[in-house]
């Protein structure tokens, strides 16, 4: 019997559009070898020039990584399967402590009976209950970004009833938005993304704060933002800003919910302080240009949902504190052949954030890091004709 490789969407244009290829090979170095003889040029992805795999590419076998192992020298067996996984992005950017919020907020102490009759599925379930409810109320996450990713999450967090959502994001809504990002409608083109997204929230649900950061989350202000809230929710749609919220939660001390999605393929984890990190999994971002982005390769709409939905029940169950989370585990997803895959992360010793010997013990220029351009601002829309300043 062959050695399986799989290979996700963002690959197989390499592959013939083939998500699995059998290979013969003794180790994961012969596999990567027969992969090449079928289809040349494959193997440029995955080594660089020194025949190293670079560290925006993990390899696994039998959901095990590599590196766990024995490298490519790691034997394989008839009936193994391997994976090839590059990473990803996917959503948006924050602000600092001086956005603006509803006025009426959540409300404290006991459940009022509106809440009680909105909230009836959850408090009769055992593991949320009326003091479940109050924990979601009391709660204060941070949805980096209002798009793809970040739309479904802060949408569930306010039908949930989350008191406090804090909100990144610095864009205005484009056409081309409108065919995954749920939080904003056709009559909201042009109009700034933030204002869009508290609108619809407060359409489902009055009762919640919306906190505004109407700005690109930068070293300069992460520090001023993520340490306000207690989860932080990662959305977004470059690696720059990946890292740069990877890190600055790790400095915090807080909590990270990541997910990722790029054509028809998601993943998804949870980083928790002292537990492994971003920077664990890929300790450097690819080179610029070598993983397009969603404007560049396109996204499934519906896979935002997805992995949005799947982002806002891990926030649900770190509130609550129930089930077992997204921890040291790496969620993949394949909407084309809806295959869900678990692979296992650890904690690296040698992770220059988390590690034993960190290197990175401040916030660094991200987009100097992962060599990409600073994010453009679009500029505000004029005000319409008559309308006073």
């Amino acid at each position: 019997m062959p050695i399986s490789v799989y290979i996700p969407s963002t690959l197989r244009r390499l592959t013939a559009d083939r998500d699995y290829v059998d290979v013969e090979g003794s180790n994961v170095a012969e596999v990567l070898d027969s992969l090449e003889a079928l289809y040349p040029g494959f193997v440029e992805l995955v080594f660089d020039e020194d025949r190293q795999i670079p560290r925006h590419i993990n390899i696994y076998v039998n959901n095990q990584e590599i590196h766990d192992l024995n490298g490519t020298a790691t034997e394989v067996s008839d009936g193994d399967q391997v994976a090839v996984i590059p990473a990803l992005a996917g959503g948006a950017p924050v602000a600092d402590d001086n956005g603006t919020s509803n006025e009426s907020g959540p409300a404290t102490g006991a459940l009022t009976p509106d809440e009680v009759m909105r909230y009836s599925r959850h408090i009769i379930m055992p593991q949320v209950g009326s003091e479940g409810q109050r924990k979601l109320r009391d709660a204060k996450v941070l949805v980096v970004g209002a798009g793809g990713l970040g739309g479904p999450v802060a949408l569930y967090l306010a039908l949930a009833g989350v008191g406090t959502i804090g909100i990144t994001e610095f864009d205005v809504v484009d056409l081309s938005n409108l065919q995954r990002q749920i939080l904003h409608q056709t009559q909201d083109i042009d109009k700034p993304k933030l204002q869009s997204a508290k609108e619809s929230l407060f359409a489902y649900n009055p009762n919640v704060t919306v906190v505004e950061h109407p700005m690109p989350i930068t070293s300069d202000n992460a520090m001023d933002i993520i340490p306000n809230y207690d989860i932080i929710v990662n959305g977004a749609d470059n690696f720059a800003t990946r890292y740069l919220v990877n890190d600055a939660s790790y400095f915090a001390g807080k909590t990270l919910v990541d997910g990722a999605i790029l054509l028809f393929d998601g993943q998804l984890t949870v980083y928790k302080p002292g537990m492994g990190c971003y920077r664990c999994l890929y300790p450097d971002p690819p080179p610029p240009g070598l993983v397009p982005s969603c404007a560049e390769a396109g996204v499934l709409g519906a896979i935002t949902g997805i992995v949005g939905s799947m982002q806002a029940t891990e926030v649900f169950k770190q509130i609550l504190d129930i089930g077992e989370p997204m921890v040291n585990r790496l969620l993949l997803i394949d909407a084309l052949s809806m295959q869900f895959r678990e692979m296992k992360l650890r904690r690296d010793p040698s992770c220059p954030l988390c590690g034993d010997n960190p290197t990175v013990t401040e916030l660094i220029d991200y987009d100097a890091f992962c060599g990409s351009p600073p994010l453009e601002i679009p500029a505000p829309a004029p005000a319409p004709a008559g309308a006073s300043s």
